[in-house]
């Protein structure tokens, strides 16, 4: 039953990351970007489902946005490792920091892991990103700059919106709703 849990929550988020970057196309690809899907990616936080939601949301998402191979592979690559060390670093605050980590008994994390734990997306797609768009697209802009671009895009997807979509999820009992969503 909990496999069966873990796989339907997987595949909701796929679903969502994949709508979210058709819908917001125009935005979604290219070297200036801001895939608002991207704030999907602090749900590792939460559940260790959203690291496969997300990567095959990301894959997905690639595969009808009209992406080159390379892009699919190591654009699919950058949000994997950012969900990964996501998860990584809630895990660790939560064993590090017993009895801090949450601010409430809704499962709000603490404004330092909120922070810390956007970093991961943020700098995988920082570094990746723009090396794809560089060596792949044969983009003639600037590497700093398409670095620059993504970051940007990132802060405000992963950051902003990703922030604002878990203290949602958290403050207005969403995920406990979402949990039995996933149970059908």
């Amino acid at each position: 039953m909990k496999n069966v849990r873990y796989l339907c929550q997987a595949a909701i988020i796929a679903s969502l990351y994949s709508v979210l970057s058709i819908v917001f196309m125009p935005i979604s690809f290219g070297p200036i970007q801001c895939r608002i899907s991207e704030a999907l990616t602090i749900l590792p936080v939460l559940m260790p489902a959203a690291i496969p939601g997300v990567t095959i949301g990301c894959l997905i998402s690639n595969i009808l946005g009209g992406c080159i191979l390379p892009d699919i592979v190591f654009g699919t690559l950058a949000t994997f490792t950012g969900a990964v060390f996501t998860h990584l670093l809630s895990r660790s605050y939560r064993e590090g920091i017993p009895g801090n980590l949450f601010d409430n008994t809704i499962a709000m994390p603490s404004a330092s892991l909120r922070i810390i734990a956007v970093l991961p997306p943020i700098i995988s797609n920082t570094i990746i990103v723009p090396l794809v768009l560089k060596y792949a697209y044969l983009y003639d802009d600037a590497l700093f700059f398409m670095a620059f671009t993504v970051c940007i895009g990132e802060i405000i997807s992963a950051g902003i919106i990703g922030n604002m979509l878990l203290t949602v999820l958290c403050q207005k009992n969403v995920l406990r709703q979402f949990e039995k969503l996933s149970a059908i």
